[in-house]
């Protein structure tokens, strides 16, 4: 149950993400796979930091969305300029 519920919150992430981050992104697909990494990314982020959401739905999704647009933001910076 817990890897399915990083899965379809990370999914939700990744959507959300790539609206947030407008013409940074990388499609539908690589978004929602942005947004599992993030999930993991965000959560590892706000523990480093000492930041704790509620266990619940709306707290993992904002973690994952944090981590999600945070990681778009850095891949973008890799990404060529067309």
């Amino acid at each position: 149950m817990g890897w399915l519920y990083v899965i379809l919150v990370g999914l939700a992430a990744g959507f959300i993400a790539g609206l947030i981050m407008r013409g940074k992104g990388f499609g539908f697909l690589v978004n929602m796979l942005v947004g599992i990494a993030g999930a993991i990314i965000g959560k590892w982020l706000f523990g480093q930091l000492g930041i704790h959401l509620s266990d619940g739905m709306v707290g993992s999704l904002v973690t994952a969305v944090v981590g999600a647009v945070l990681l778009l933001w850095i891949v973008s910076l890799f990404r060529k300029k067309t």
